[in-house]
């Protein structure tokens, strides 16, 4: 049946073959339990390994250490910050900084959701996704690597900012193919539980490296190890250099392990315009033959932004709404790491045993609960926060890992790249959406806490998106 299917694909490349080609497989799957082989293990550790290595970039660079250097009074006119906290001007040149940062990686999301499609569509039909996994990633490294050189200074914030937007849209680039390799270390029986272990293994390593960071560098009163000082941004700039080693140690073992995948198109080296093409027809393929694959995007391009909106405004709502401290933002990010790689791990397993769609469901609806509750509560301090926080990570694990997997379940042979390119365009096109809910609400309500509202209204719309939807060939 898997040969029948790839010649399929390959008779007839058009998105028209795509139920034909899900047809083929899954029916196949459901008759013969599964149609590929179990990969060995040390290919799903290797894999996931990946994940564990870059969660270095993502919570170090992205999420709590650099982006947060690279914002602040570091990279304010010295007599700007003189005037104090409470001062207009210091209040509009420290959110204008913000702001910058913030256009920076919208323009960065942009390239991705013009990019994301054709580079799956490409590797996946030349049999060159390792290879580009290998090259998106060694940018990653390069340019995390690069951000020693941003001092703290005003001077320096453009060039700070750059090297963080280059390197996100290039990790973006890398997860495409990262995530299309699911499909050859995985089968319609195992796909939940080794999705889950990727996420998992990912938290894991989040965790590994900000307990470095906080005990080896932010912990205390300088000086740090090896006699690092503040001075400088010195200590946050060697954990760039950290995050890029760690990084590049652990992607060796996925290039070692894995092989690449089979080339199946002979014109796949078209041009750029023609790969366009075959992306615009794939979308309108999608649309008219497999309608609920179409609307599965749609749907978890709203719930999925909701879920980044969770992570990005965490940490403002931890400090400005329940009272936590920097230190006790990061302590909370290892506490959540970890609570979010036990759900995924379990959302695994009762993905397996029952399905993709029903683990996001009962997620979603975690999340909504949850964020209404810590609304309600919000002058309740940092116990409720910490109780309500860990809760939203609890549910934001299993809902991402069961994204990526339902995306597996749903992908043609030999299409899974395409797919997950598409599924990456998707996640980015609407990445405005939580950020606005939430200055709305914020700008309305006239406090911070009522940001809470606006992440809980994108999660919501993403919710009753899903609910009607039933995905074929999914357990």
């Amino acid at each position: 049946m898997e040969k029948l299917a790839r010649v399929s694909l390959k008779f007839e490349n058009s998105a028209r073959a795509l139920p034909f080609v899900q047809e083929v497989r899954y029916r196949g799957s459901m008759t013969n339990n599964d149609v590929q082989p179990k990969a060995p293990f040390r290919q799903t550790l290797s894999w996931a390994l990946w994940d564990w290595g870059t969660s270095a970039f993502s919570v170090i660079i992205t999420t709590f250490i650099f982006s947060r250097y690279i914002v602040s009074d570091y990279f304010l006119d010295p007599a700007t910050v003189a005037l104090g906290e409470e001062d207009p001007t210091y209040i509009a040149a420290s959110a204008g900084l913000t702001a910058q940062f913030g256009w920076a990686l919208a323009i960065g999301g942009i390239v991705v959701a013009i990019l994301a499609p054709v580079v799956g569509q490409r590797t996946d039909q030349g049999g060159r996704r390792k290879r580009w996994l290998g090259i998106n990633t060694l940018v990653v490294v390069l340019t995390t690597l690069a951000m020693f050189s941003v001092e703290a200074k005003p001077g320096f914030f453009t060039y700070g900012i750059v090297l963080i937007t280059i390197a996100t849209v290039f990790y973006e680039m890398a997860n495409v193919n990262y995530n299309a390799m699911l499909m050859q270390i995985s089968n319609s029986s195992n796909i939940g539980r080794i999705s889950g272990f990727g996420w998992g293994m990912g938290y894991i390593g989040g965790i590994v490296v900000l307990l470095i960071a906080l005990v080896g560098f932010i912990l205390g009163d300088p000086p740090y190890w090896f006699g690092l000082t503040t001075e400088n941004g010195i200590n946050i700039r060697v954990l760039a250099v950290f995050a890029a080693v760690w990084s590049a140690v652990f992607s060796i073992p996925i290039m070692l392990a894995i092989p690449e995948n089979t080339a199946i198109d002979p014109d796949a080296g078209t041009g750029i315009i023609e790969s366009y093409r075959k992306v615009f027809r794939k979308i309108n393929d999608l649309r008219k033959n497999s309608r609920e694959t179409f609307f599965f995007l749609v749907s978890s391009a709203v719930f999925r932004d909701g879920l980044a909106g969770v992570f990005t405004f965490g940490g403002i709502l931890a400090g400005k709404v329940f009272g936590l401290g920097d230190t006790e933002v990061i302590l909370f990010a290892i506490g959540g790491n970890l609570v979010a790689g036990i759900g995924v791990f379990v959302g695994g397993i009762l993905d397996d045993h029952f399905s993709s769609k029903a683990v996001i469901t009962w997620s979603l609806g975690g999340l909504v609960i949850t964020g209404s509750a810590l609304f309600l509560l919000h002058d309740g301090g940092p116990s409720v926060f910490w109780v309500g926080g860990l809760l939203l990570t609890l549910f934001v694990g299993p809902a991402q890992a069961s994204g990526r997997s339902l995306i597996g379940h749903l992908a043609p042979v030999g299409g899974e790249g395409e797919l997950y390119g598409l599924y990456a365009t998707t996640g980015r096109a609407i990445s405005f959406l939580t950020p606005m809910f939430f200055a709305l609400f914020v700008s309305m309500g006239g406090a911070d806490y009522w940001g809470i509202l606006g992440i809980v209204l994108v999660l919501g719309a993403g919710l009753l998106l899903l609910l009607p939807l039933r995905p074929k060939f999914i357990r």
